[in-house]
């Protein structure tokens, strides 16, 4: 195991990995400037050596932004297929990476079957199965808490968010806050500070845990356990005071051979967006940044989906590397299928029109080749080519013009809003010729 080599460690060596070529083939990149981003530490490729049939995908500004689809269930709610089911459903509709965040029974079952079934890459937060072991979080042991992220590097996972950078001193500034800490392994870690009177154990033995990550090559994705919860919390002292010990440990995984991605906001108005995005890339030197949302407003419970892609759009635009996203069930419930692939569908938007916008190599093509087949009336090729071909056929169908209502034109080659008389690209057809 110690013979292991990271894929930064192989970077920095000046090693073109086959995960590199694959990352290279699929952005459209060469190779060497793939090896280049991963050993500057501005781009990661999360592949656990022990999960053997993932696909590599390339997190960083160079590259397309991807989306995680978060899934897992709760004490009260969902089981084993159920989440399995989610995830099919996620990677089928485009999810580029996903989380279990599976919380109360069965975890350690959920997540290894997840594991196996997934050719993407999965993420999890080890601190929800370790804080299982105990009645209160604060009976939580030091070896403990490294035996479960251990044991998650040894069955797959290939990246885990882990909240190193909320210290004991920034939890004053969290408590004049509107909504305080909202992230669980944020708030379950400052409750263990404080009933332990110690400092966060994560940043004291961070360096335990870069041993167990590069041993495995898991990458890490440093959680921000501060993020804003509200508008009113957005980009305050305790956000950045977080961030900036979340940029030191950026440098010391780097250091260690161990791929690093940090974690940010959040709630976030729309007009600050751009600043938290480039202060992350300031602070953290450029490293993959991967944001919730950020969620423009607060008042949308229901339609949060729509809510996220808004902000996530311009956090991609400004330089973020992966969109994690949010379903309509955000604040109201976990999401069921039907939640996790709206949740999917919006961020995908989100994403790909932030890589049109900044020109990433062939980000229109499949655009350019939807609009020819929109032209020509094409129905089945527009159905290939759309993010969610099953609810755009399910949609035409309803808007069908039946067969019977026209004897003189070809349904399936006119609008089907217009109709055959109305349809303007039919008449312009007409004209061109």
């Amino acid at each position: 195991m110690n013979n292991v080599k990271t894929q930064l460690q192989s970077a920095k060596a000046g090693i073109i990995t086959d995960e590199m070529r694959y990352v290279a083939i699929y952005e459209q990149l060469e190779p060497e400037f793939v090896r280049d981003q991963i050993a500057r530490g501005k781009m990661i490729i999360p592949v656990n050596i022990n999960h053997k049939h993932v696909k590599p995908i390339g997190i960083g500004s160079a590259c397309k932004c991807k989306i995680n689809a978060n899934i897992g269930n709760s004490p009260t709610s969902s089981d084993l297929s159920c989440e399995i089911g989610k995830l099919k459903l996620a990677v089928k509709y485009g999810a580029d990476a996903v989380m279990d965040l599976s919380t109360g029974n069965k975890i350690d079952e959920i997540r290894r079957a997840i594991i196996e079934n997934s050719e993407v890459p999965i993420g999890t937060v080890p601190m929800y199965e370790a804080v299982e072991l105990v009645d209160q979080v604060e009976d939580l042991t030091v070896d403990q808490l490294f035996d479960v992220i251990e044991r998650h590097a040894i069955q797959g996972v290939d990246f885990i968010t882990v909240h190193c950078g909320l210290l004991r001193k920034y939890i004053p500034l969290a408590a004049k806050r509107t909504t305080g800490i909202v992230s669980r392994g944020g708030a379950l870690t400052a409750r263990w500070m404080q009933k332990n009177d110690h400092e966060n154990p994560l940043y004291v033995y961070f360096d335990r845990l870069l041993e167990i990550c590069r041993a495995h090559d898991m990458a890490l994705s440093l959680g921000d356990g501060l993020r804003p919860g509200s508008l009113a919390d957005a980009s305050d002292e305790a956000q950045f005071a977080e961030l900036e010990t979340l940029g030191e440990l950026t440098m010391r995984s780097r250091e260690a051979g161990v791929q690093v991605m940090v974690e940010g906001p959040g709630h976030v108005p729309f007009n600050q967006i751009e600043m938290n995005i480039k202060r992350q890339i300031e602070l953290c030197d450029g490293a993959p940044f991967y944001v919730l949302g950020p969620l423009v407003t607060d008042i949308a419970a229901g339609y949060d989906h729509i809510n996220s892609a808004i902000g996530g759009t311009m956090a991609a635009y400004s330089g973020a590397s992966m969109l994690c996203y949010v379903t309509p069930k955000e604040h109201l419930g976990l999401p069921n299928s039907e939640d996790v692939r709206a949740g999917v569908i919006a961020h995908k938007i989100a994403a790909h029109a932030a890589d049109i916008a900044l020109g990433k190599p062939g980000a229109r093509d499949r655009d350019d080749t939807l609009s020819r087949a929109r032209y020509a009336l094409d129905w089945e090729k527009q159905f290939e080519l759309m993010l969610d071909p099953d609810r755009a056929k399910e949609y035409f169908q309803e808007a069908r013009i039946d067969d019977a209502d026209s004897t003189t034109h070809d349904t399936k080659r006119v609008c089907s809003m217009c109709g055959p008389k109305f349809c303007a690209m039919k008449t312009s057809k007409e004209l061109d010729t």
